[in-house]
């Protein structure tokens, strides 16, 4: 078990701790920093939003950050138009959420798994210091969404490695992290399988909110229509978590996830999502027997 953290004041003002370490997230309020990071403004809000809304009602401070700028989201209008609506969009959608919104890093199509991408995101992580950490499927049916994640994971494991020069230089942080993978964009990855679900995570109470969120995003109407056929986006949102509902066979609507390996994020092997969500959260316990098998 974990010795108790040492507490010190962060760049934002928040307690963190100043220590290698520290036990994982519990439910007590406040005690824990979730950040969830997708490719795209309207990423987060398609398949992680709803976790992430049933942590902030359990006292977690919420972070949501894009990496890309979506500037290649529309047919109709050029790329700084686009992006500078998408931007104001996100602003919205983390509004509803009560979560702080960070600005993208590059242009869509250029979430890259390179050096300086790798460095910019690791700045980012070590400034937010997340103890919770929620993205892209590792197999997915984009290029960005997939290396999304594979920077978050890296930025994750380089948390506390002094030697790492992040890009602006952050002093590195020590605590213990814990990456969820959600699942991928259309329940299926570039190959069409359908992933088999660790965890399912019933967001019916916050599905309101959920749309909401992803209605901000207005500019993306008639992008999804013509480029992949989703007439109305929100409704295709909603049939989404419902077959992830029911797939879990307890709850109407939901979003699955998997968990990272630990090796290089905590000390010990560790699953504070149902910890923290309590009976929101059904654990697959087929999904944990096979990867002991």
């Amino acid at each position: 078990m974990a010795s108790p953290p040492t507490s010190g004041s962060a760049p934002d003002g928040t307690r963190r701790s100043s220590q290698p370490g520290g036990e994982a997230p519990s439910q007590a309020p406040g005690r824990w920093t979730v950040l969830a990071a997708g490719a795209h403004p309207d990423d987060i809000e398609f398949m992680m939003a709803g976790t992430l809304l049933q942590l902030g009602a359990r006292g977690a401070e919420l972070h949501m950050w894009n990496l890309a700028d979506g500037s290649c989201g529309s047919q109709a209008i050029g790329p700084k138009e686009i992006a500078e609506l998408r931007r104001q969009e996100a602003g919205r959608s983390a509004a509803i959420a009560g979560a702080t919104i960070h600005p993208p890093l590059v242009e869509d199509a250029f979430i890259l798994y390179e050096r300086s991408l790798i460095q910019r995101v690791a700045a980012r992580v070590r400034q937010i210091r997340p103890r919770l950490i929620l993205t892209h499927s590792p197999q997915d049916y984009m290029e960005d969404h997939q290396d999304t994640a594979r920077l978050l994971v890296t930025a994750a494991f380089m948390r506390g490695a002094p030697n790492f020069p992040t890009d602006p230089p952050v002093e590195p942080w020590y605590e213990d992290v814990f990456v969820y993978h959600a699942l991928p964009h259309g329940l299926r990855d570039g190959l069409r399988r359908l992933p088999q679900v660790e965890h399912f995570v019933d967001i019916g109470p916050v599905l309101a909110l959920k749309r909401k969120m992803l209605a901000c995003h207005d500019s993306q109407r008639d992008w999804l229509d013509s480029t992949q056929g989703m007439g109305s986006y929100v409704e295709e949102m909603e049939e989404m978590s419902r077959r992830v509902g029911a797939l879990s066979r307890r709850f109407e609507y939901a979003e699955g996830w998997r968990r990272h390996l630990h090796v290089g994020l905590s000390r010990q092997e560790s699953d504070p999502l149902p910890r923290v969500l309590g009976d929101l959260c059904f654990v697959d316990r087929e999904y944990e027997q096979k990867l002991r098998e």
